[in-house]
């Protein structure tokens, strides 16, 4: 694929750049509850291990936690339960339950094993937690199994979506993008919306944790999966990414050529990827049911976003291991507000074509992969393509 801007085709005409701000509080903080978890995913950006660290914090820095972002004026930040497994927690409900009488809403990204059963569902649902997330990293079974190790896997999954739901629960799947799956992109939105899933986060690999044995996506292909899910998020089910803020871009692009007589294969020059996905999907759903169901809020690592490790460590997002402190030191709103690299991050300050980019603001590249291809968070994502000298 060649990219528009250095083919010098014509692109849609540039938006302002967003005064978008997050620096009093971010919208979402990831708490990685614990290490433990039963499952050792291939791709485990956490390097899970069977039994609980030795360092993680404890139930009462838990709740000073939860105490900092009740203290937040305006939108309270949403707290998600990560891991490892947050179900392994032994008082998930003692603090779910602090966070209701709090006033702070919770959601839960647990793994799918025996834990996620009836009796915790119930529990987690009368302290409040109303929405989870899950994976799913292939469309059939012999994909995810290989992903996530564990033989039958797949159906638990299947199975743990209707669980959820039946207990009231609004569901989330998250996908990792790899080399080993992304064809299967298309069958996997199928049975996204077969299944009723509300919200699909696609997340795009960054060789950390385990996933530095993993194979990305080629560089070519990032662009022609971003425009294959704005097709995705066109039959009633939201369409997020995780360190592919340039979907934002893409799904600008697409906004302004409404006219479904226009082919994005011919106007962005889109790959022989796009061409097989969109193929496939429209042989799977039929024809779009619904608008671009797309956030437009314009977060990143570390705007918006903030992430604090099983041991208290504070770091701009799960996929960027660049320690800014610990909560054991100081509250991690403290951190978020007042971090060089933070600030720098929130104000799009990039040296390179990121920073000169127009989509600068609403959409800044990852600053995950960035740092995993450079050693600087504030380096160009080198996953886009736009801009390009």
């Amino acid at each position: 694929m060649t990219d528009p801007a250095v083919a010098g085709q014509s692109v849609p005409e540039p938006r302002a750049r967003r005064a978008t701000s997050f620096d009093r509080a971010p919208r979402l903080v990831f708490w990685e509850t614990t290490k433990a978890c039963p499952l050792a995913c291939v791709h485990c950006r956490a390097v899970a291990q069977r039994d609980p660290a030795s360092d993680e914090l404890s139930t009462e820095e838990g709740k000073a936690i939860i105490d900092e972002l009740a203290g937040v004026p305006g939108p309270t930040p949403v707290l998600i339960l990560t891991g490892g497994d947050c179900l392994q927690r032994r008082d998930l409900g003692e603090l779910t339950a602090y966070a209701q009488s709090s006033g702070v809403p919770v959601a839960i990204s647990p793994s799918v094993s025996p834990s996620l059963n009836p009796a915790t569902l119930s529990m987690l649902h009368a302290n409040g937690v109303r929405t989870a997330s899950l994976s799913l990293d292939g469309a059939v079974a012999e994909t995810h199994d290989q992903v996530r190790q564990v033989p039958g896997h797949f159906a638990d999954t299947i199975r743990a979506i209707g669980l959820l739901k039946e207990h009231g629960f609004e569901v989330q799947v998250n996908s990792a993008v790899m080399a080993q799956n992304v064809r299967e992109l298309a069958d996997i939105a199928a049975l996204l919306v077969h299944h009723g899933v509300r919200t699909w986060e696609v997340f795009f690999l960054i060789s950390v944790g385990r996933g530095d044995a993993i194979a990305e996506i080629e560089g070519d292909e990032y662009e022609d999966v971003c425009h294959f899910l704005v097709d995705a998020a066109q039959y009633g089910m939201t369409v997020r990414t995780v360190e592919a803020p340039f979907f934002r871009r893409v799904r600008d692009w697409r906004s302004k050529r409404p006219d479904a007589s226009i082919d994005p294969v011919v106007e962005f020059r889109l790959g022989p990827l796009y061409r097989e996905l969109r193929a496939r999907l429209h042989e799977q759903m039929g024809e779009p049911t619904s608008p671009v169901l797309a956030p437009t809020a314009a977060t990143r690592d570390g705007k918006g976003i903030v992430f604090v490790a099983h041991d208290g460590r504070v770091y701009p997002a799960g996929f960027l291991p660049l320690s800014l402190g610990s909560v054991r030191d100081k509250g991690v709103l403290e951190i978020y507000r007042e971090d060089p690299v933070l600030r720098a991050i929130r104000n799009a300050e990039f040296p390179g074509r990121c920073g000169r980019c127009e989509y600068a603001d609403e959409c800044g590249g990852s600053r995950a992969r960035a740092y995993a291809a450079t050693g600087d968070p504030l380096a160009d994502d080198p996953a886009c393509r736009y801009l390009l000298p």
